[in-house]
């Protein structure tokens, strides 16, 4: 039975960011409490004074940076049995805690417990839009609970795309390797980990309730990231993952059409 003493969140703190302060008092305000740490590899002030303000616990990464070396670095350095990783600028809801603790209790070798979502845009609070609706037409097969441990459903979900959105995941490491991201990759970082876990056997369990909002705005990683181009290299060879060259590159082309989801203009 897993109690509140098994969850840890761990904020991955990176640069100056406004919103840090956010997302701190999100997690201070859940209902069941739970404990939390901070890790950065851009140590600053700023960084510093929230976590001295708030009495949360900060390591440095000295190690290798960069967005799977940071969250390895929190991972390995929660010591719970659930681990949530944090990305500052979202906003997790209050009962975040209290339904990933229940659904873990009632699951079947729990290997990732994620929730639906909404977005923060501008500071408004988005609940619908086209890329949210599609997301949750993709995640239908895990709404029945019958369906957490088959392994076949959740690769046929990702062989679509990766519905998963990654802050709302919670990691049960009892049921996973000791290193959750491998490098190489920038945007698809979390797909392609989910590809990795849903060959485990285990349970991918989807909790439908709204319980992070995901800040889009013109400074945030994946923002870049599209910028950049880089998503679309990775994003074929994920679906290669999964189907053969040809159709693999159709799908990136209808894939990365949800992309502009991401811009604010």
């Amino acid at each position: 039975m897993f109690t509140n003493k098994d969850h840890t969140f761990v904020i991955c703190a990176y640069k100056e960011s406004p919103y840090l302060e956010q997302c701190i008092q999100s997690l201070k305000s859940q209902t069941v409490e739970s404990r939390i740490l901070m890790i950065t590899s851009t140590p600053n002030e700023h960084i510093k004074s929230m976590a001295e303000k708030y009495q949360i616990k900060l390591l440095v990464n000295e190690g290798k940076a960069g967005i799977s070396g940071d969250w390895n670095y929190a991972y390995y350095n929660a010591e719970n049995a659930i681990v949530t990783i944090a990305h500052q600028d979202d906003i997790y809801c209050e009962e975040y805690v209290y339904h990933v603790l229940q659904y873990a209790n009632l699951s079947k070798k729990p290997i990732i417990l994620f929730t639906d979502y909404g977005e923060l845009r501008e500071g408004a609070k988005v609940t619908k839009n086209k890329l949210l609706q599609v997301k949750r037409l993709m995640l239908l097969p895990l709404r029945p609970r019958i369906f957490h441990y088959s392994r076949f459903i959740r690769r046929r979900i990702l062989s679509m795309g990766s519905p998963i959105c990654c802050p709302s995941v919670s990691y049960v490491k009892s049921n996973l390797p000791k290193q959750l991201f491998t490098s190489g990759y920038q945007s698809d970082v979390d797909w392609q980990a989910w590809e990795r876990f849903s060959r485990l056997r285990g349970s991918f369990v989807y909790i439908p309730k709204i319980l992070l909002y995901h800040r889009i705005h013109e400074d945030s990683e994946t923002t870049r990231i599209i910028g950049e181009n880089n998503r679309t290299v990775e994003d074929y060879e994920m679906y290669c993952k999964f189907w053969p060259k040809p159709i693999a590159r159709v799908l990136e082309h209808f894939y990365n059409k949800g992309e502009d989801s991401n811009c604010l203009s």
